[in-house]
């Protein structure tokens, strides 16, 4: 007696995932409602008025005014700079021309770290000696501030103070030095943001970042000449 062919059942090996799209759109909806979207940041930058100043007058700094900071650094014998050493030049008024210099050099120099107290404590004395006409006044007005006079409430006190603080750097009447900053190749970071951290310290509303020329180079190799 022939055996019966037995045959086998194949089955469907297909996953179906029509039921997984009800859970996606069930996923993708709960995440919508319930996650907070990221809202983009923007950086305020206070960026300067748009007053109309004459241009001659804009560029033409009196020499009674001008306050000269050169920012220089110290490197190894390998050449590498060194972070926490480092020079500070200074002089009022503009550069002397042509061979004035030799004769009449005005630039003084500071060390950084020195044990007369550093450079940042002596600039910071002639800025203030510079600049003690606006000093003198913002210093009374920080008096009435502090006694809360200008409003009980403390940040309207400090609202105002801010605007009063901001008309005195402004004043045009009071003597205000214009300080011109210079740094060399081999200076740090550091040192130039600590000489523009002076400017905010002593209330210092005019001073520009500018390029060393070689008048100021000649300058500086005079004086460190001198020093030795």
């Amino acid at each position: 007696m022939a055996k019966a062919k037995s045959h086998q059942k194949k089955f469907d090996t297909r996953i179906d995932f029509t039921p997984m799209v009800d859970m996606n759109m069930l996923l993708i909806t709960f995440f919508m409602l319930c996650t907070t979207m990221i809202k983009s940041q923007t950086l305020q930058i206070a960026l300067p008025s748009n007053e109309k100043v004459e241009e001659e007058a804009q560029n033409k700094v009196k020499q009674s005014e001008a306050v000269t900071i050169i920012i220089d650094g110290k490197v190894d014998e390998n050449g590498l700079s060194k972070p926490d050493e480092g020079m500070l030049f200074y002089y009022d008024g503009m550069p002397p021309a042509g061979n004035e210099i030799l004769t009449n050099n005005p630039m003084k120099q500071i060390e950084f770290g020195s044990k007369t107290g550093g450079a940042l404590p002596a600039i910071r004395e002639i800025l203030r000696e510079r600049n003690k006409d606006v000093v003198a006044k913002i210093e009374l007005l920080k008096k009435d501030w502090k006694d809360m006079k200008f409003s009980d409430n403390e940040e309207k006190n400090d609202s105002i103070y801010q605007v009063k603080a901001k008309e005195i750097r402004n004043d045009s009447t009071l003597k205000r030095p214009v300080i011109i900053i210079k740094a060399t190749p081999n200076a740090s970071y550091a040192h130039v943001v600590s000489v523009l951290d002076e400017m905010q310290i002593n209330n210092i509303s005019r001073y520009q970042i500018d390029r060393i020329g070689a008048v100021d180079s000649a300058m500086m190799i005079l004086v460190q000449g001198q020093s030795k």
